[in-house]
């Protein structure tokens, strides 16, 4: 089904592939804007990307949860890219895959200064399991922005779904910190405008002032 999400000048839809990287030591240079993905390996976090750029087949799903080992890259153009973070939790693989991954993972987020938002997936039935709550306290001690997708909403009634919503709200609202918690079905669209609302506006921020600081002041030398 074809439809048009970004009504800003940033279109999701234009998302290519780039590269994938095994650590960011890997990737292309550290600037411009980029919104990352994370999640537990079983969250939907794959098809969430595809739904969200109308691609069925920018990220990789598998029916075994557990499968993104690299940091993905997908280039919007002008210096934007949506970023596709390892899984944790979940995946059955050895141990030290699992920590390979989450060393990636951990150097992204810590040293990755284009990183501007980060979108963090969470079934809806099982929310805010310990390593959920651990980025999401991470980002928000680093003033990150955070959207908080609650997936696979069309798996729970109407009620159930509006109440686990208001739950994750309540218990975030707790951190005074700038988190946007929505529900979300890549199978029956749920939310997707509104997460592609919050995306474009962080790729829309105007970066002119981080290169300003880069730029020596002439008229003070």
């Amino acid at each position: 089904m074809e439809y048009l999400l970004s009504t800003s000048s940033i279109n999701l839809n234009k998302a290519t592939f780039t590269i994938s990287a095994p650590d960011i030591s890997k990737l292309s240079a550290d600037t411009g804007i980029e919104v990352a993905f994370a999640g537990r390996s079983n969250a939907g976090k794959s098809s969430a990307l595809n739904t969200l750029t109308n691609q069925r087949g920018l990220a990789r799903i598998s029916k075994t949860p557990g499968r993104t080992q690299l940091i993905n890259v997908f280039d919007i153009g002008d210096n934007k890219r949506l970023v596709d973070l390892p899984g944790y939790g979940f995946a059955k693989v050895p141990l030290a895959m699992k920590q390979k991954w989450q060393k990636a993972l951990g150097e992204y987020l810590q040293q990755r200064k284009s990183l501007k938002g980060l979108v963090i997936l969470m079934d809806i039935r099982h929310p805010l399991k310990d390593l959920d709550k651990d980025l999401i306290h991470w980002a928000a001690d680093s003033e990150l922005p955070i959207l908080v997708l609650l997936t696979k909403s069309d798996k729970l009634s109407q009620g159930k779904r509006s109440a686990e919503v208001l739950a994750v709200r309540k218990k975030l609202a707790e951190l005074n910190a700038d988190i946007t918690v929505q529900a979300f079905s890549s199978l029956k669209h749920t939310g997707v405008e509104q997460a592609d609302q919050v995306i474009c506006d962080w790729f829309s921020q105007d970066i002119t002032d981080d290169v300003a600081d880069e730029i020596p002041d002439e008229s003070k030398q």
